[in-house]
């Protein structure tokens, strides 16, 4: 588990292995994420947009942007929490995410990105 917490906002990441998938005799590594958004600070925050950096050893660094996260853009009012799960498919058995949500203020829009931390993607068997 991962932990950041930008602007009064906490991060949380959590990880699994989900599978090998086989395709056209190439193995690809399935990875599901879960992430906890916690609105610590006193305004209504709302989540616009994601930019992720992914990283897998074998295909290099790639990135991801877009608006919201799994089709939603969340509003969360102070103290309010949300979650989510997504996934990534790499190539290797070996890579690691991380990037940025770019949030607003709901009372003046001000704009303001707050940190995704640097979580790795590993199968459960790279490390032995």
């Amino acid at each position: 588990m991962q932990i950041a917490i930008t602007h009064d906002v906490k991060i949380i990441v959590e990880t699994a292995y989900q599978s090998n998938k086989q395709s056209h005799s190439e193995t690809k590594h399935m990875f599901a994420y879960r992430i906890y958004i916690e609105n610590q600070g006193e305004h209504t925050i709302k989540l616009l947009r994601r930019h992720w950096h992914i990283i897998d050893s074998l295909d290099g660094e790639s990135e991801v942007e877009g608006e919201g996260v799994v089709g939603v853009q969340p509003l969360l009012e102070p103290g309010e929490k949300y979650q989510y799960v997504s996934g990534c498919l790499l190539g290797s058995d070996l890579g690691k995410m991380y990037g940025t949500y770019l949030m607003e203020r709901q009372i003046d829009g001000k704009l303001f990105e707050v940190n995704i931390p640097e979580f790795v993607l590993s199968t459960p068997f790279i490390l032995n």
